[in-house]
């Protein structure tokens, strides 16, 4: 208990002493006019109150994430709960607040806009690439899941097939439709729901009635049934994105960035929000252990064929009844599905902004939109387990190249960059060596993947700093 009151107060304080000293590094000017005032246009740029802003952000990039991550990767014990708590703080809020503060001073501009022009042409062509296969991945993922869900739930016409089709359907109003007409009127429900579900599990955690074993006394050991293929590093840090950092987050910022009407409201929306996913983290490992009996109980749970929405089901109908599991329809049926339909929008915003092409036309949307609905109906075909395992690892890959891109962003206007410097280095090492240690990936032992990620975050680095030394040489030059 003591642990998780800690974890908790980390990642409190952080959004107060860590979120201000980010916030005044980057110098967020309150009487500075935002795109949602000088860009208005009754679709996407919209200005909204401070309060709709920031559950449609949080529920935008929560969804499941920080439950079904957070249950997962405490399978690998106590150091799950110190990922969420300082990647949370340090790494993630950092590359949420960072990435959408730059896309808020620049018109609201998509997140391959934001890394082209730190990186380059090169690299912001391949953010493209990866930015739209991350959404429509997210957009396949969270269509199958619910319908499943549902079709078990509902009478034997009602099957998963005509569930994905009544999904699709509403994927395809939310991605057309002006934000404010449908997702900025049920988000915030959905987004209360979400922070109601797990107060509540705190209320009961508190109560005392269920220890949680958090096992630090014992050391941060690798506590997953399957270690040999599983290590802890660098498998934990991409089995928990959302509730410590994501590169989805980065691709859905901008699309809050519309709809701001201050700059004010960025440390509560941006960083705040990402705080808020931690905390709902942190409370749902605590959870699955306390709940389990510990890390040896929710292990032999897992492999006797449960999954995590089944664990999700029992301790929302076990600790709080009937309520509960309602919540926990709501959250496991719901949250996916308002989290691929702000995917499916955002992905239709970075091809607009790719093709210059403007949104107000209804045809110009559906143009744009129906194509990528195309490729995500033969995406849907794919086995669940594939899509789900690249989804992992290109959203990590995402947030690592967002981190460097906000890093040379700071540094070109002398700004204390390490506070994207420092995650984006971390993140390379990890991203490098799962790709080199995963059955998807290369299968490498553990020691050779870590040799190799280091050596990756090296090089970059050097050209990072390289980069850093020709501007300053360029920026000085009395020529």
């Amino acid at each position: 208990m003591i642990s998780l009151l800690i974890g908790l107060a980390v990642l409190v304080g952080g959004y107060f002493a860590y979120g201000m000293i980010v916030e005044k590094i980057f110098g967020t000017d309150a009487a500075r006019p935002t795109p949602a005032k000088t860009m208005a246009d009754g679709i996407d740029f919209i200005e909204m109150p401070a309060w709709r802003v920031f559950l449609i952000q949080f529920l935008n990039i929560a969804g499941l994430g920080p439950i079904f991550g957070a249950i997962m990767g405490v399978m690998f014990g106590p150091a799950a709960f110190l990922w969420i708590a300082l990647g949370s703080i340090f790494a993630g809020a950092v590359h949420d607040f960072v990435s959408g503060m730059i896309s808020l001073r620049s018109g609201g501009i998509s997140l391959p806009e934001i890394v082209g022009r730190q990186l380059g042409g090169a690299v912001k062509m391949f953010m493209r690439g990866v930015s739209i296969l991350l959404l429509i991945l997210v957009g396949a993922v969270f269509i199958r899941t619910p319908a499943g869900l549902l079709a078990a739930m509902t009478p034997e016409w009602a099957t998963a097939t005509v569930w994905m089709v009544a999904i699709f359907a509403y994927y395809l109003l939310a991605t057309l439709l002006p934000i404010d007409k449908l997702i900025g009127r049920i988000y915030p429900v959905f987004g209360l729901a979400l922070l109601f579900m797990a107060g509540a599990l705190m209320v009961v955690l508190l109560s005392g009635s269920y220890p949680i074993p958090d096992g630090f006394a014992d050391g941060l050991y690798n506590r997953h049934s399957d270690a040999e293929s599983t290590p802890l590093f660098p498998v934990l840090f991409v089995t928990i994105a959302c509730g410590a950092i994501s590169g989805f987050h980065a691709t859905q910022s901008p699309m809050m960035a519309r709809c701001m009407g201050s700059e004010r409201m960025a440390r509560p929306i941006f960083y705040g929000a990402m705080v808020a996913e931690g905390i709902v983290a942190l409370i749902w490992a605590a959870a699955a252990i306390a709940f389990t009996g510990g890390y040896a109980e929710l292990n032999s749970y897992m492999a006797d064929g449960h999954t995590a929405g089944d664990l999700v089901h029992d301790i929302s109908v076990g600790w709080l009844g009937v309520v509960g599991g309602a919540l926990a329809i709501l959250g496991v049926v719901a949250a996916p599905i308002t989290t691929g339909d702000t995917a499916l929008r955002s992905a239709r915003l970075i091809v607009a902004d790719m093709l210059g092409m403007s949104q107000r036309s209804i045809w110009r949307r559906l143009a744009v939109s129906v194509p990528l609905f195309a490729v995500t109906a033969g995406f849907m075909m794919i086995d669940f387990q594939v899509l789900w395992q690249y989804f992992g690892w290109t959203n990590q890959l995402l947030a690592t190249i967002t981190l460097w891109a906000c890093a040379a962003y700071l540094m070109r206007r002398g700004k204390a960059y390490a506070i994207c410097l420092v995650p984006a280095m971390f993140m390379t090492v990890v991203v490098t060596s799962y790709i080199m240690v995963a059955p998807e990936g290369l299968s490498l032992p553990a020691g050779p993947a870590l040799i190799t990620g280091l050596t990756v975050m090296t090089v970059l680095t050097a050209l990072f700093a390289r980069y850093r030394i020709v501007r300053r040489v360029i920026e000085n030059d009395p020529a």
